[in-house]
């Protein structure tokens, strides 16, 4: 059987022909004249560029992204085989988005290869670690429930992908700094990709917690200790499923951290809809509704790995919402974390409730900031498209950098406003409020009920309310389509390069 491990990588300062490789991975595009060219520092020699762009004359390449031209017995080279992909057009897509996305395709081409060589014109570590980034999450599979029908004939990935165009003395830091972002992402795509009879709010904790290091620790409520702690939000969604919810509160707290980042994740493992139940054909990718959860907790994984001098605290809020004889009905009315009480509208807009405890919680803290992943409304995806991630908030700073660094991280994103005559449709005369508001603007009524429970700092005049940013990666979570650039077919990891560059933003 054929070695399954993930890609490995190397930021190496070679040249891209004198590695020795299964494959060169070559960028082009076409020029002003339409004409496919390869992309200026290809690090190739003037006779192997020229054949190659001679080469993809020949075989009508257009150089059009998500294209992989295969070309064989290339002088000048020491790979046997050169996949020429077409570079993403510039658009609004950052330079190192562009480099990413055509490294997935060629990772993506070459399945069953040991090595290849990826000359995509990178300059500089920064750019080196977009490609590296972008070659081995396009190599990403999830083979882990593959039985007698499939483990034997799907190929492997990729083995290693070699990134030229670092300095020397920035190789090594550069790979594992490059590895441990990819290590993270890949583990949340995991966590998604896993059917929910395997992962529930008790397995989920379990796996989380048993994968941590030196430098994170855990606390897990169970169902006890969340009634204890009044956490209404969690057990109402959570009760109507035999397997009962949990919260784990991950922290890593390195000596000598002067600011404090507190993340909130929604960790529905299985969403029914509950008693208002969903239709059958929304039901098949709601194992995906956990989905922010782990994005929090492979950020935190990440952040410790690479050693960042910030303090984080990742929530994740789990429960399966389920049909159960005991599930909350409409009508329900729940005691929060804060104290505040809740009137049930819906039970399929479960995902707000068990986030309204986490932020609770995290207001306790009294952090710099807070951020919430939620794949949270379906009226994200109407608004954005599957593809981009919805950013609100009540502090415009931090709303502004957030997007800023989802997009350079590759994380497509897209601001949202929380307009002020939305909170009166959350009243209610018989609680504090409703978990629902009007039907349009969905995402933002969401995020305003999700406002409510971002407690503040200081006291009487002199408080003010915690900065927080909320991400509703509805859309880009989980991708039900043909695989694309680095994102496969099913969970992406969407969110988890955000959160690292934000807590690499608040480490000075």
């Amino acid at each position: 059987m054929p070695d399954r491990s993930p890609t490995t990588l190397l930021l190496t300062d070679q040249a891209p022909s004198a590695v020795e490789a299964d494959a060169l991975v070559v960028g082009a595009r076409k020029n002003d004249d339409k004409q496919v060219t390869l992309v200026a520092d290809h690090g190739l020699d003037a006779e192997t560029a020229a054949h190659l762009e001679e080469a993809l004359a020949a075989v009508g390449a257009e150089a059009s992204a998500e294209e992989a031209t295969r070309l064989a017995g290339v002088p000048g080279v020491a790979a046997r085989l050169v996949v020429v992909v077409g570079m993403p057009s510039g658009g609004v897509l950052t330079r190192t988005e562009q480099l990413r996305r055509a490294a997935g395709v060629g990772a993506r081409a070459l399945a069953g290869r040991s090595r290849a060589v990826f000359a995509l014109g990178q300059s500089g570590t920064d750019e080196a670690t977009a490609v590296a980034q972008g070659a081995a999450l396009g190599a990403y599979t999830f083979e882990e429930h593959h039985g007698v029908g499939k483990a034997d004939s799907a190929r492997a990935p990729l083995g290693e992908a070699v990134v030229p165009g670092v300095p020397a003395d920035e190789a090594e830091a550069g790979t594992a700094a490059a590895t441990a972002v990819v290590d993270a992402v890949r583990f949340a795509r995991d966590l998604v990709n896993t059917p929910p009879n395997v992962l529930y709010p008790e397995s989920f904790a379990d796996t989380v917690t048993g994968r941590l290091g030196d430098t994170v620790t855990a606390e897990v409520w169970d169902p006890e200790r969340l009634e204890q702690e009044r956490c209404g939000g969690i057990l109402g969604v959570g009760q109507g499923s035999a397997r009962g919810p949990r919260l784990v509160t991950l922290t890593y707290a390195p000596e000598g951290a002067t600011k404090h980042l507190a993340l909130v994740g929604k960790g529905i493992t299985f969403d029914s809809g509950g008693l208002c139940i969903k239709p059958g054909a929304s039901m098949v990718t709601m194992k995906m509704d956990m989905a922010g959860a782990a994005a929090c907790a492979a950020a935190v994984l990440a952040v410790a790995e690479l050693g960042l001098p910030v303090r984080v605290t990742a929530y994740l809020c789990l429960a399966e919402n389920m049909t159960g004889d005991l599930a909350q009905r409409p009508g329900d009315v729940v005691t929060m974390r804060d104290g505040r009480t809740v009137e049930i509208i819906n039970t399929d807009a479960e995902g707000r409730l068990v986030m309204a405890d986490g932020l609770a919680l995290a207001t306790e803290q009294g952090p710099d900031a807070i951020v919430d992943v939620a794949t949270l409304t379906g009226a994200c995806i109407i608004a954005l498209g599957d593809r981009t991630m919805g950013v609100m908030g009540n502090d415009d700073e931090l709303r502004e950098t957030v997007t800023r660094l989802a997009n350079a991280a590759g994380d497509t994103a897209w601001p949202l406003p929380l307009p002020e005559e939305i909170r009166p449709t959350l009243d209610t005369p018989v609680a504090d409020l409703k978990h629902t508001g009007e039907r349009s603007a969905g995402a933002s009524v969401a995020a305003t009920f999700l406002k409510e429970f971002v407690g503040t700092r200081g006291e009487g005049e002199g408080a003010s309310q915690i900065p927080w940013a909320h991400l509703d990666i509805a859309g880009p979570a989980f991708n039900e389509k043909a695989a694309w650039g680095y994102s496969p077919k099913g969970a992406t990891g969407a969110a988890v390069r955000t959160l690292v560059e934000l807590a690499r933003s608040y480490s000075g």
